[in-house]
């Protein structure tokens, strides 16, 4: 069997087995937190336990669930976030993986309340689209998967606020990849934006032809990223240089 790729119940559980340990190298997890969900043929739900680190689960850690989040069978009890994850599902009914992470960069753009929405790189339109934060709720309780609604539809990751990054798919690989997706294009942006100063965006027709393959790929929806209107920047920029020069002006004077 291809690591990323499932068929039986076993072959299912050992795939969210190898994702976990892929976050937890990454550094998108620590400790126990996290968790990961499969969506089988049957319509009920493979979960990863509470309490476990991702990167040393094992298939019998597993747990199965139906979709009102009753436990069918496993010795383990899912994670309380499990909320969520039913949320997707019921929201969207493509989805069959959703993965809960907190990778460090895009979560900290989650902790400042910033969207990952700039049209800066094909490949992020393309596989994800736009990523909002959604507004703050109590991890564990109901007002999680509330924050999260109005995006399971037309989106395919999105920013907890103060909290982490959630991001879903047709299958356990596209949801995982969304992730990494997520996490890359946060660092890039970070580069840009904090320590260069300065993004280089794409624009409308750039933006719509990227759009035009997602489509060809079977991907409807994913959102669109944001275009700041670049002659309103330059003005902007413009217009901040020339009070430079004037508060300078009168300073030495």
């Amino acid at each position: 069997m291809n690591k990323l790729q499932a068929n039986s119940d076993m072959e299912k559980k050992e795939l969210i087995c190898e994702i976990g340990r892929r976050m937890y190298a990454r550094n998108y997890v620590a400790a126990n937190d996290g968790n990961i969900t499969l969506k089988t043929e049957a319509g009920t739900i493979w979960a990863t336990p509470t309490g476990v680190s991702k990167g040393y689960m094992t298939p019998d850690m597993l747990v199965e669930m139906d979709m009102k989040g009753n436990v069918l069978s496993g010795t383990y009890k899912p994670s309380s976030e499990i909320k969520m994850h039913l949320r997707v599902y019921q929201e969207n009914s493509e989805v069959r993986a959703v993965v809960h992470a907190h990778p460090p960069v895009a979560t900290a753009f989650a902790i400042a309340g910033i969207d990952l929405d700039q049209a800066i790189s094909p490949e992020a339109i393309v596989n994800l689209g736009r990523v909002a934060v959604a507004p703050y709720a109590t991890p564990g309780t109901q007002e999680v998967p509330d924050s999260i609604a109005p995006y399971c539809k037309g989106y395919h990751a999105v920013l907890l606020a103060n909290h982490g990054a959630l991001t879903w798919g047709r299958d356990m690989t596209e949801a995982y990849f969304r992730m990494e997706s997520l996490e890359h294009y946060a660092l890039m942006y970070m580069y840009a934006s904090r320590l260069l100063g300065r993004t280089n965006e794409l624009s409308s027709e750039q933006v719509a032809e990227l759009v035009s393959i997602r489509s060809r790929m079977g991907v409807t929806s994913g959102g669109n990223p944001s275009l700041r209107r670049r002659e309103e920047d330059t003005l902007f920029d413009q217009l901040a240089d020339k009070i430079v020069e004037r508060v300078l002006s009168k300073l030495k004077s």
